[in-house]
């Protein structure tokens, strides 16, 4: 039977079973019109808080399985959108960049200030690690992320050319039959599918200049992470962030690496059972670092 349109929103929203009771709040940075989902144990604990930040055009919707594992395990949990994106300010896209994004999250990690352990998924494992440069955190959890120009081949001219001032699902290839991406990501569900095509999107609202920028190589100064506990993380089915891509990120940081050969880019944030492993692997690593 086809899922309705509320059962694709609602699908996997509710925390897992056996953990502590959660309350759910909202931080708005009003100045830069950005929107945070906060999903906080019922008690406060010393754990550090978690800041999530998503990518090419995600939003908080996709950290709430995270959301709901680490806050009835005694970790409160932000997580941003950017600019433009799902419940934040809408703005024009082709007014946004990679640099514009960074500033969003540099402004979430001042609201929340130093203790934080930083925490993103493809481009926003990329714009954690510049917001890391320019502010103090105490962690790096990088999934699938995208590489600094430091580890990047030279971009293509013509790829560059190709990229529109704003696009949508299509260009990073969700334009397509459930089907195919079930063939293609096989640790996701149906729903996951749906749910995940629904909410990034029907229309263009991402920055092409962000992502142009992003291919063109981003800088990244790891002599300012030195000392840092950084885990970095690759899925072996991910067509965005191949995972040798995310070897060779960690072993330019020197970061603890954990892959995971069977999971897809948003298969290791979104799948409804592949999620947990990686869940799991996180928390080891922050309980590991006392974090």
């Amino acid at each position: 039977m086809p899922l309705t349109p509320e059962q694709i929103l609602n699908h996997g929203q509710l925390p897992p079973p056996g953990g502590r009771p959660i309350r759910k709040d909202e931080i708005e940075l009003q100045e830069r019109g950005l929107y945070i989902e906060s999903w906080l144990p019922e008690r406060r604990s010393r754990r550090k808080p978690l800041l999530f930040v998503h990518g090419e055009l995600g939003g908080s919707w996709t950290w709430e399985r995270y959301l709901g594992y680490f806050a009835t395990r005694g970790w409160e949990g932000h997580a941003l959108n950017l600019r433009n994106h799902h419940w934040s300010q809408t703005a024009d896209a082709t007014t946004l960049s990679f640099d514009t994004y960074t500033e969003d999250v540099v402004a979430a990690l001042e609201r929340f200030g130093n203790g934080v352990v930083l925490v993103g998924h493809g481009m926003g494992g990329l714009l954690a690690l510049k917001a890391a440069e320019r502010m103090p955190v105490t962690g790096l959890i990088l999934l699938s992320a995208e590489l600094p120009r430091e580890l990047r081949p030279p971009a293509r001219q013509h790829e560059l050319r190709d990229i529109p001032d704003a696009y949508g699902r299509a260009l990073i290839g969700w334009e397509t039959l459930p089907e195919r991406l079930l063939r293609d990501d096989r640790d996701l569900t149906l729903p996951d599918v749906l749910r995940i095509q629904h909410l990034l999107g029907q229309k263009p609202h991402e920055a092409g200049a962000a992502r142009r920028q992003m291919l063109s190589g981003v800088p990244v100064d790891r002599r300012s992470l030195e000392g840092l506990p950084i885990l970095v993380v690759g899925a072996g089915l991910d067509r965005t962030v191949p995972l040798a891509d995310s070897e060779r990120l960690a072993d330019w940081l020197g970061a603890t690496y954990e892959p995971f050969a069977a999971h897809s880019h948003y298969g290791l944030v979104l799948g409804e059972t592949s999620y947990q492993q990686v869940a799991d692997a996180i928390r080891g690593f922050l309980e590991t670092n006392r974090l």
